[in-house]
């Protein structure tokens, strides 16, 4: 519809401004759209000013503004039917939404709209160049809102890749630095928190109990700590009134890695400039950046701990922690995990482990064994390793091998030079494998079964010479004489009793073949090889000084 000239219009003044507006800031602010507004509403007395309506520090990308909102329910209530802005940027910047309003809400309510600096006015009926100028108008604006969102975009994630902390808030156990807010400092008495629930963890108590403690001992949940501390801390993990430390809160902390110094950013994005939705990012698409500031947790600690989260174990109703070896022990047969038993004969109690397999009905035999005797024998291991691993180590380190070469590194070389001859014999194995092919020795359908067979074969060697690689590169870069793990076993050489953190720093999982006879596989088993073999080796050759010393 169009305007009478003679018609008295109750107005509604619209004043926006965002924080993306940069440097025209000064000339957009509220008080100079404001005098602008009041300065034509005075030239012109046909326009009664009904409500002023102001959304300072909202995006003009969306209509999710609360005045805006307030506007339109007086347009809809019939008290205004004008709205006059300074430009068509301060309505709003999205090309699609403006446009709809500007050519098909506004003119079927009968509202006249009027953008001063861009000098349109709807109720002027011949103004065929202002009609066809404001789309472009609208576009400019839309395409100035990408433009400084991608800028925007692009700043923060190098600041993320130069290690800069860029959220609102600092995550439990550390705090914004107040010479610099992008970097973080220890808070000490939630990192001693967070420290003491590692320690519990690996300790074998679960997640359950660990948050039952905390509770008991009164300490504050982590959103509640801050609030606490006088931080304005808002999160999407809101409680009730009487908020507590629960599971999830625990498992929280045990899962974050950036208690290790490694700082991990950009997990979530924006779906686009015209959204606050955000979508989760691929993990590797996110940016990490180790030790970008002081760790809590060790990153064996973590690492170790990230591995009991896997393990599907529980504890027992009259326990407070889980049983030392719950998710290490495994059928030798099926693979599956074994299943703690009690039996109580002659009014004494005895536990034993059997397959779950077995006891599901699934087919294995019950490979039982009785439990204390496994402990036993994993603890006479343990200190087996151990002596061993001590008794090479003075040995190896006192050695002069290879012109006063690390040890470690030679165990490491030696790694991978038998992989690398892994490697070359599935390479050659896929070259005899394609002429057998071309020979009719194998069927086309056997042909991609075996190479695909050694192409995994040969992924899996190439990979693993890699890692070994990176372990070789961070020996080299720390001058160790030995591998720095040696210490983890090192600390149980007089160990009395099997505890789970023994388990959890020093054994893989245990194999079950039967009730007398058990395999252990020990963390670093590779390696641990290695150097028990180059000490046999050197036993060999130095058995007298070896005697001697």
């Amino acid at each position: 519809m169009f305007f009478q000239g003679n018609e008295k219009y109750n107005c509604a003044t619209y004043l926006r401004l965002s924080r993306s507006d940069g440097d025209q800031q000064e000339s957009n602010s509220i008080k100079n759209q404001r005098a602008l507004l009041n300065d034509y509403m005075g030239k012109h007395p046909e326009l009664y000013k009904f409500d002023e309506y102001v959304d300072d520090g909202y995006s003009g990308t969306n209509f999710e503004r609360p005045d805006f909102k307030r506007m339109m329910q007086d347009i809809e209530k019939r008290n205004v039917n004008c709205i006059i802005v300074k430009d068509l940027s301060r309505f709003g910047r999205n090309y699609i939404e403006t446009g709809r309003y500007l050519e098909r809400i506004f003119p079927f309510m009968g509202v006249r709209f009027i953008a001063i600096n861009d000098h349109y006015d709807s109720a002027e009926e011949n103004d065929d160049k202002g009609r066809i100028l404001i789309p472009f108008n609208n576009l400019i604006n839309d395409t100035y809102c990408r433009d400084i969102s991608l800028r925007v975009r692009s700043h923060l994630d190098v600041k993320r890749k130069e290690g800069q902390f860029i959220g609102s808030f600092a995550g439990y156990g550390y705090r914004k630095d107040p010479k610099d807010k992008n970097h973080l400092i220890i808070d000490e008495y939630a990192a001693g928190i967070v420290q003491e629930i590692f320690k519990q963890k690996l300790n074998g108590m679960s997640s359950q109990r660990i948050a039952s403690h905390l509770n008991e001992l009164g300490v504050l949940p982590p959103n509640e700590y801050k609030r606490a501390n006088g931080f304005n801390y808002t999160c999407g993990f809101q409680a009730g009134l009487n908020q507590k430390w629960t599971v999830v809160s625990v498992n929280r902390i045990l899962k974050n890695e950036s208690y290790t110094g490694t700082l991990i950013q950009g997990k979530r994005r924006k779906i686009n400039y015209k959204l606050k939705k955000s979508h989760d990012v691929g993990s590797e698409n996110w940016i990490r950046v180790e030790d970008a500031h002081d760790a809590i947790i060790s990153k064996g600690e973590f690492q170790q701990v990230q591995q009991l989260l896997e393990l599907d174990t529980r504890t027992a109703p009259s326990q407070t922690t889980v049983y030392p070896l719950s998710g290490f022990l495994r059928c030798a047969d099926c693979g599956q995990n074994m299943i703690r038993r009690t039996v109580t004969k002659n009014g004494k109690k005895y536990q034993y482990y059997h397959c779950s397999t077995y006891k599901n009905g699934g087919g294995c035999t019950p490979h039982m064994i009785n439990s204390e005797k496994l402990t036993e024998s994993v603890l006479a291991a343990i200190r087996h390793q151990v002596t061993l691993l001590v008794e090479a180590e003075k040995v190896l380190s006192n050695a002069e091998l290879a012109s006063g070469e690390q040890i470690g590194i030679k165990i490491l070389d030696s790694q991978i030079t038998a992989l690398e001859a892994e490697l070359e014999r599935y390479s050659n194995l896929k070259i005899r494998l394609y002429q057998d092919l071309c020979d009719d020795v194998v069927s086309r359908e056997e042909y991609g079964e075996m190479n695909t067979r050694f192409a995994q074969k040969i992924k899996e060697a190439q990979d693993k010479i890699q890692e070994i690689r990176e372990k070789k590169q961070e020996a080299l870069k720390h001058d160790t004489l030995l591998p720095t793990w040696l210490e983890e076993f090192k600390q149980y050489e007089h160990i009395k009793t099997l505890e789970r953190r023994v388990v959890v720093e020093l054994i893989d999982h245990i194999d079950v073949h039967s009730k007398t006879e058990i395999e252990i596989h020990f963390c670093f088993e590779d390696e641990l090889h290695s150097i028990t073999e180059k000490f046999m080796e050197y036993q060999e050759h130095h058995g007298n000084e070896v005697a001697e010393e």
